[in-house]
C-alpha cells in the first residue's frame, strides 16, 4: 500500500496481508516503528517520541478509518 499520510520526511503507512495484531508503520529515513492500532502503542522499533508525536497524534484523530483500512487489506474472507 502506498503511504497513506507524510509528515515532512516520515511517512505513515499499512501493508497487505500483513501480521496481526493491526498495526500501522511510521517510516522515516532514520528509524521505522509499528504502531498497535487498538492502543497506539509501540510494539516493534525505537524512535524518540518527539520523532514521532505528530505522526501518533495523527494516527490517534485516524484511528477508525486507519482499522478498517487494515481490515480490508489484510483480512482474508
Amino acid at each position: 500500500m502506498p503511504t497513506l499520510h507524510r509528515i515532512g520526511a516520515i511517512s505513515i503507512r499499512i501493508y497487505a496481508d500483513d501480521h496481526r495484531p493491526p498495526h500501522i508503520h511510521i517510516v522515516s529515513p532514520d528509524f521505522e516503528v509499528i504502531v498497535s492500532l487498538s492502543d497506539g502503542s509501540i510494539i516493534a522499533g525505537e524512535a524518540r517520541h518527539s520523532e514521532i508525536k505528530e505522526a501518533l497524534d495523527w494516527v490517534s484523530a485516524n484511528r477508525e478509518r486507519l482499522t478498517s483500512l487494515w481490515i480490508a487489506l489484510n483480512e482474508r474472507g
